[in-house]
């Protein structure tokens, strides 16, 4: 029952944080398993990373229902985060070791309260207006920045890929949200396949339990996050990312 109530209340803010902003489940699912339940860290993270796929899956699908996905670009991004991901994950095994643990938590934190102080407006309208050319070629540039820093720290993915397509890229808030988690579906698979491969198959009741829990609150967070106003959207996933990130926090203060 212990292990039920833990995967559940990990689901919940792996689901929320996924459907509302395009977060990786990792980022919530694996300190709350390994403080709570005892697992091996590789193992907590190759179940978040399986929660993921499917929670990323349906939440880009509903947002691409609605109109709020953009595929092309969005491909570009994936072939080069993936490509640059193993440039990154090399360059860090030449390095010393660094205590960089804590970046996507302290990014989890500061981009909710950014969404509730200066919300992100774009229409996308003013999106319409960049030409196709330099839109790919941006697409393009991120891909290889993202990329190579979640390789080289090995966490923050969806919230780079949120930060730079809303801050940088212009792109509206749906649609970066949408845009970040087709991308975070095929990212999660690979890095969930490499790790089940490597390590083995996980505690199967948790793996079960975290998937189908981070599916439902994802399912329910995408569809509330495409029909909310902009007004609403970025005072909802600012909260959501402030209480994850500060509640992370706690669960690895306890480790």
């Amino acid at each position: 029952m212990f292990r039920l109530i833990i995967c559940f209340i990990a689901g919940i803010g792996a689901g929320l944080g996924t459907g509302f902003a395009g977060m990786s489940a990792a980022a919530v699912i694996s300190p709350m398993l390994i403080t709570f339940l005892g697992l091996p860290a590789y193992e907590a993270v190759g179940i978040a990373l399986a929660s993921d796929v499917l929670a990323s899956a349906v939440s880009a699908y509903t947002y691409g229902k609605n109109k709020n996905l953009d595929i092309r670009n969005g491909l570009v991004m994936m072939v080069t985060v993936l490509l640059c991901t193993l440039l990154g994950s090399w360059a860090a095994s030449r390095m010393p070791n660094t205590a960089m643990g804590s970046f996507s938590v302290f990014m989890t934190l500061l981009l909710g309260i950014k969404f509730i102080v200066r919300p992100v407006m774009t229409t996308k309208e003013a999106m319409a207006a960049v030409s196709v050319r330099k839109r790919m070629a941006q697409s393009a540039i991120s891909g290889i920045v993202v990329g190579f820093i979640c390789g080289f720290i090995g966490a923050g993915g969806g919230m780079m890929m949120l930060l730079i397509l809303t801050g940088i890229l212009g792109y509206e808030l749906k649609t970066a949200v949408g845009t970040s988690v087709f991308i975070m579906a095929f990212t999660a698979f690979t890095g969930a396949v490499s790790h089940f491969a490597i390590g083995g198959m996980p505690d199967l009741w948790c793996l079960l339990f975290c998937v189908v829990f981070t599916l439902l609150w994802a399912r329910i967070a995408a569809k509330f996050a495409n029909r909310a106003s902009a007004v609403t959207l970025n005072r909802a996933t600012g909260i959501v990312l402030a209480v994850l990130g500060i509640a992370i926090l706690a669960v690895n203060y306890f480790q």
